[in-house]
């Protein structure tokens, strides 16, 4: 499925559900990581993740395309189109949209890569993602210096 399918579908999609038109744009979006789609208030577009279509078929993103069409048409017409918002929760229910789409178990590819820093003075171990600078920071229970290690934390 291509960017041009996915508007054909999104708009006969808005004409089904909502018997309103859809007329701004749709494209699938790559960088979208842990959501099925996101109307932008903004533009009044709409962007799909493409890996819930590959990964779960029409179905699903029919159901996506649904809840984002819920956005975009409250949004169109003033109303309340947040997930919090009372007409939101009841549109999704009169079309028959998901509230959530599907999990893709991948969303974390590669574990952590961790950094371990002891102080020298109390010998207490840090654990840390970030590389800490070690000549402006100190210890936070004695103030002491701190030294970078390869020391682990099993945790």
């Amino acid at each position: 499925m291509d960017d041009y399918q996915l508007q054909r579908l999104i708009e006969e999609t808005s004409l089904t559900y909502f018997q309103l038109p859809f007329t701004h744009k749709s494209t699938f979006n790559p960088r979208l990581k842990t959501t099925g789609g996101r109307y932008l208030t903004s533009s009044g577009n709409i962007e799909i993740n493409k890996k819930y279509f590959d990964a779960f078929g029409m179905d699903e993103l029919v159901g996506i395309i649904k809840h984002e069409l819920c956005h975009y048409h409250l949004h169109q017409q003033g109303r309340g189109y947040k997930h919090g918002d009372q007409e939101f929760r009841v549109l999704l229910k009169q079309v028959g949209a998901p509230r959530f789409c599907s999990s893709l178990d991948n969303t974390r590819s590669a574990p952590r890569k961790y950094r371990y820093y002891i102080c020298v003075d109390c010998h207490f171990l840090y654990k840390r993602v970030r590389k800490v600078n070690t000549t402006k920071y100190r210890c936070g229970k004695c103030r002491g210096k701190l030294k970078e290690t390869t020391a682990r934390i099993d945790s």
